[in-house]
């Protein structure tokens, strides 16, 4: 079936026994998204708060915490939209199968918004105070709105076909905002809202927003879907509900007929104030900065309205499972919008946007040895493509030399990478650029630099599978574990504002001489981190700490490097500096007082039995 609404969606998981009620009062700061973090973990329910403190509204988590939860959510509609996506990626098919296409053609017209008339479902007034106040982390700068959809239209035209709605994090309360009046609005770079907000203060005009919350599972989904400029996310909406998106249109702003909650303002033209922190996806704090701020008009919900919220931290979190759906939708699209791009994967354990996967064709100049040369090409087509144009670390492989790769294979696609690459030659860096707004291993906000690794043809080199049974380290590096075969992880001394440059140098210039040219045969990458052993206890540790505290041009080095003609490459092992540095963001902790009471109640015989 294709939920009309967040009730509706809430009844039949809990037929399905994927729903747990629990009717202990709990609060919203720390202790729900605490249980809400750990019930994700342990692969539980979606969890429905009927008594949340301070607040008249039930709450709703974890409702996308599982791959087979979003499969029951959208059943009836994955497959219509996965024909779309493949007639998107493949037009000869109308001609192939015109039937089916002809059902896709009128899927289409079917989901154009609708206009409802009279009262409308979003009837009753409340105030900010009164919703749920989710803080997620113990240092949150207050509660956020962490499932909210946020509408916009182009101000000098305004319109749903030049609308966009995205899921930007909404700060409700704390820091200097006024109470019921004032929210920080956090969009990031690269995000369509930015557009419709540059056009309004161009012409002069205050942007007017709608946020909406709850809903369809489908309209949330809309609104995180990398979907075309010309795409609005609310026709994605009809097509992904298999409903029309219904609204109502009053003094210009648009009410969306299923939402359970619709916040209404403008954003000020000249007026921004600090927002944050945030505790981020990225497993960080992002920090206080000045971001725009929504005047607040109105605040409508429906009757019996619940307050869907999720929680976000290191990954996996509960937006993995978004990520993974929106990844089984779009596959099919890169090699057409990307020619000669066969497959990527923005690497959730990474962050996302630190690292992305990729392969790509090497077809130029076939009669000679294969080298990167149609790759350097491609990759820089990744860099300007939509949200790929985030990545900072671009890893691409030449399909060829192994079609069964598979970019979701993370250890094989690092070995199949580094047996082949050239360090002098297949490195190539891009300086002094945009970066994730998230992103902190860069001196400032949203700036920073990116790396593209290049490997083609014949392997180069063994890897290492074992540790060497002896190896030279200059003093204050110890604790050598490999973390994967041919990547070398060593403590290195914490990293200073006096010291840290210093101690990279003292690390790659240890060996200039000769005599240890050997001791780095089949390791080719090395990891120099605040714990070898925390970096080697698993894969993901090392994609999350590698990945997160590393800007490429100053925490990518090599042993014996050399700059020719403005091309840097190194040819000894590459060095990645993974410590954490002073300018970085603060790493998200736990509340041990919550999680303390949140374990007590889920003993046997408790409320919470059987949750944790």
């Amino acid at each position: 079936m294709s939920f009309r609404n967040l009730s509706q969606t809430v009844e039949a998981l809990r037929q399905e026994g994927q729903l747990r009620d629990i009717t202990l009062p709990l609060s919203a700061r720390l202790e729900m998204p605490t249980l809400a973090r750990l019930v994700y973990q342990n692969k539980g329910p979606a969890l429905l708060f009927h008594k949340v403190e301070g607040s008249p509204f039930k709450a709703l988590s974890n409702l996308y915490g599982s791959a087979q939860r979003t499969e029951f959510l959208f059943k009836d509609s994955l497959p219509r939209l996965q024909r779309l996506f493949e007639i998107a990626s493949d037009p000869s098919l109308i001609f192939k199968k015109p039937l089916s296409s002809l059902h896709a053609a009128t899927l289409l017209s079917q989901a154009l918004p609708r206009p409802v008339w009279g009262k409308g479902a979003l009837s009753h007034h409340t105030q900010l105070n009164h919703l749920p106040a989710v803080t997620s982390w113990p240092k949150d700068g207050g509660p956020f709105i962490t499932l909210p959809q946020v509408y916009s239209e182009d101000p000098t035209r305004p319109s749903l076909f030049t609308s966009n709605t995205g899921m930007y994090r909404i700060q409700i309360s704390g820091n200097s905002y006024e109470s019921n009046k004032e929210l920080g609005l956090h969009y990031q770079i690269h995000r369509g809202l930015g557009g419709h907000h540059a056009k309004s203060l161009e012409i002069g005009k205050k942007l007017k927003i709608s946020i909406w919350v709850g809903g369809p599972p489908a309209h949330a989904l809309a609104a995180v879907m990398p979907l075309p400029e010309n795409l609005p996310e609310v026709l994605f909406a009809g097509l992904m509900g298999n409903r029309a998106f219904r609204y109502q249109r009053r003094d210009g702003y648009i009410i969306s007929q299923d939402a359970d909650f619709c916040i209404l303002g403008e954003v000020e033209l000249d007026q921004t104030k600090p927002e944050g922190p945030f505790g981020d996806h990225l497993g960080y704090y992002s920090l206080i900065h000045e971001m725009p701020l929504m005047k607040v008009k109105q605040v409508l919900h429906r009757k019996n309205a619940i307050w869907p919220f999720t929680v976000v931290g290191r990954p996996p979190q509960e937006d993995t499972e978004f990520g993974h759906l929106i990844h089984s939708l779009t596959a099919s699209l890169i090699p057409k919008v990307l020619p000669g791009i066969k497959a990527v994967h923005a690497v959730d354990e990474a962050g996302v946007h630190p690292l992305l996967l990729a392969l790509g064709s090497e077809r130029y100049v076939p009669y000679m040895e294969r080298k990167p040369r149609e790759l350097h090409t491609l990759a820089h087509s990744l860099l300007g493509y939509g949200q790929l144009s985030l990545a900072k670390i671009v890893m691409l492989c030449a399909h060829e030399d192994d079609p069964t790769l598979s970019v979701n294979d993370i250890p094989k696609f690092f070995q199949h990478f580094l047996e082949r690459f050239i360090p002098e030659e297949d490195l190539h860096f891009i300086t002094r650029t945009t970066m994730d707004t998230l992103d902190y291993s860069g001196t400032a906000l949203n700036q920073g630099s990116k790396l593209i690794m290049l490997a083609a043809g014949r392997p180069r080199r063994t890897l290492t599978r074992q540790l060497p049974a002896s190896l030279t380290l200059p003093s204050g590096f110890f604790g050598a574990r490999l973390v994967l075969p041919g990547i070398l992880a060593l403590t290195a001394p914490a990293f200073t504002a006096s010291h840290g440059r210093a101690d990279q140098e003292v690390f790659c210039n240890f060996y200039t001489s000769d005599e240890y040219i050997g001791q780095w045969e089949g390791i080719p990458l090395i990891i120099l981190c605040d714990d070898s052993q925390f970096m080697a206890d698993s894969v993901s540790n090392f994609l999350w700490a590698t990945y997160t505290r590393t800007d490429p041009a100053p925490d990518i080095l090599g042993i014996r490097s050399f700059v020719a003609g403005k091309h840097w490459g190194c040819r000894g092992p590459l060095v990645f500096d993974a410590r954490i540095k002073p300018h970085h963001a603060p790493v998200l902790e736990e509340d041990p007082a919550t999680l303390n009471k949140l374990f007590n109640l889920a003993k046997k015989n408790g409320p919470l039995e059987g949750l944790l």
